[in-house]
């Protein structure tokens, strides 16, 4: 039962991730002094969505394409390449800004994620294009990867509009150098 669990979360770590932000951000909130106002919730989902989902996550991105290429290549359902490498590169530096953007300011946090979020539309159609080119149903290529490579940006995109909203937009998130773009956290 434990090992089945382990590895159901070792084997999706962008759901255990997504998971992991989402109890971050409420353990943070259970912190927080009440009462709870929306910018303090918007943060608190934002923060942990990109320590978790995009700091930590191409972090492991890094790891597995760079350190662990050919169990990678294998669980895609491909062969090992080259290309691995520089995809465990590019993860390195958006896992690394995807760190730094769990501190507030919502300018740098849009500026991080939009290569991770064209990075994994573009990941999800070459899934979809091997789906239906070679049939390749391979966990890697057509399990929960395809479905995050889909949903994450989704959710990203969504939780930074959520802040610029409660922010009030371009009057006070989205000004570059901004130190009151995420009030109150």
């Amino acid at each position: 039962m434990i090992a089945s669990l382990i590895k159901l979360i070792l084997s999706n770590p962008s759901v255990s991730l997504l998971v992991l932000g989402l109890i971050g951000s409420l353990v943070s909130l259970l912190f927080k002094k009440k009462p709870l106002s929306k910018p303090v919730i918007v943060e608190a989902l934002v923060a942990y969505f990109f320590l978790f989902s995009i700091g930590i996550g191409y972090l492991n991105n890094f790891l597995m394409h760079v350190v662990f290429a050919e169990y990678t290549a294998k669980f895609i359902g491909w062969a090992n390449s080259p290309f691995q490498l520089e995809v465990g590169f590019a993860s390195l530096g958006m896992g690394v800004a995807g760190l730094i953007a769990f501190r507030p300011n919502l300018t740098f946090r849009l500026a991080t994620f939009i290569p991770p979020a064209f990075f994994l539309w573009g990941a999800a159609g070459g899934h979809i294009y091997q789906i239906f080119k070679t049939h390749n149903m391979a966990p890697g290529n057509a399990g929960a990867i395809l479905w995050t490579d889909i949903l994450l940006p989704v959710i990203g995109f969504a939780l930074l509009y959520a802040q610029a909203k409660v922010l009030g937009g371009g009057k006070r998130g989205l000004t570059p150098g901004n130190k009151t773009a995420c009030a109150e956290s």
